[in-house]
């Protein structure tokens, strides 16, 4: 008797990810990309934020659409609560990127997962933020990210699966090592 193999199907087209691995492991200057976010206050703590254009493969690309989004602070910072936090877009931010390397391993691996959900929770003393004290953090004390996977596989091809999506996460690399920012005004 043979095994017959269901085809796995996540919604990942690895056969093009490894196709672009593949062509800009050759051409690697037009693995050179800018993403870009265009921002305008409102009022009080409200701002707009939209998201279009950026450059990539060598030349300017846009999305299929313009991506929009507010973030503002919660009613009892005395603000309107027209948004998420900015914080709360950051945990978005790392589940979004690290769910959809999930994804994307176990497409690879040929592992079926049938529900992906994650959970993050992230401390913070606002003391460091209004001013109070000093020595207080203004961001996060830690960020915890809990995963429940329903999926064809062993608990142990699970966690390599979410192990691959951390290490190779680009959200997880810029909130867990330094990156260089500069703030300018320009007129």
């Amino acid at each position: 008797m043979s095994a017959v193999q269901e085809a796995v199907n996540n919604g990942v087209n690895v056969e093009a990810l490894l196709g672009a691995r593949e062509a800009l492991t050759e051409a690697p200057q037009a693995a050179k990309f800018v993403w870009r976010a265009e921002s305008e206050w409102v009022s009080g703590t409200h701002t707009k934020s939209s998201v279009q254009g950026f450059f990539g493969l060598g030349e300017e690309q846009n999305h299929v659409c313009e991506y929009n989004y507010d973030t503002d602070h919660p009613e009892i910072f005395a603000s309107e609560d027209k948004g998420s936090t900015p914080v709360e877009f950051m945990l978005v931010g790392l589940a979004g990127c690290l769910t959809a390397g999930i994804a994307s391993v176990a497409q690879n691996r040929r592992i079926q997962l049938h529900s992906v959900k994650a959970t993050l929770e992230a401390g913070m003393d606002i003391q460091g933020i209004l001013g109070i004290d000093s020595d207080v953090r203004n961001g996060f004390d830690g960020i915890k990210v809990s995963y429940q996977i329903d999926a064809d596989a062993t608990e142990d091809d699970i966690a390599a699966v979410v192990a691959q999506s951390q290490k190779r996460s680009a959200v997880f690399d810029i909130i867990t090592n330094p990156t260089n920012v500069t703030v300018e005004v320009n007129k």
